[in-house]
């Protein structure tokens, strides 16, 4: 399965998508991009003449590329199709937030598992901005399920 295959994989589009590219997938470790772009409608109002990135949204990035796409990817030998037949849910996530994404920024999402069993994955997942600094982090855990399960 091919980085670009990952991408088309997730059950997400415009303007929900938050996965620009995946530059490194292993069994143990996903590394993807995304650039904020300051058309996103949420700019609008979170927080007026300073346009920040909401931490949900931030959130969502770092769930899209360190746990689903990664899904994907220890999934790709199974029916696992999440526009059609299998599930995906988030069931826990220990984040913390250091430094702020503005718009037009490049985010890079790094994700480390730490298990995946009985349909559970569990990965440490950071964010970096475009300076290399850890803009959050956490331990996140979801359900990934294929269909013919």
């Amino acid at each position: 399965m091919t980085k670009a295959e990952i991408v088309n994989k997730l059950p997400y589009s415009d303007p929900f998508l938050f996965v620009d590219q995946i530059t490194e997938v292993s069994q143990n470790h996903i590394v993807g991009h995304y650039t904020f772009d300051e058309s996103h409608d949420f700019y609008k109002g979170h927080f007026v003449n300073f346009p920040v990135t909401p931490g949900v949204i931030l959130l969502e990035c770092m769930m899209q590329i360190g746990l689903v796409s990664l899904g994907i990817y220890l999934l790709r030998d199974k029916n696992f199709d999440l526009k059609s037949n299998s599930t995906v849910a988030m069931v826990d996530n220990e984040a913390r937030f250091y430094k702020p994404v503005f718009p037009n920024e490049k985010v890079t999402v790094v994700s480390d598992l730490e298990y995946f069993r009985f349909h559970k994955l569990k990965s440490k997942v950071k964010m970096l901005n475009e300076a290399e600094e850890v803009v959050c982090s956490g331990i996140f855990s979801g359900i990934l399920k294929p269909g013919d399960e």
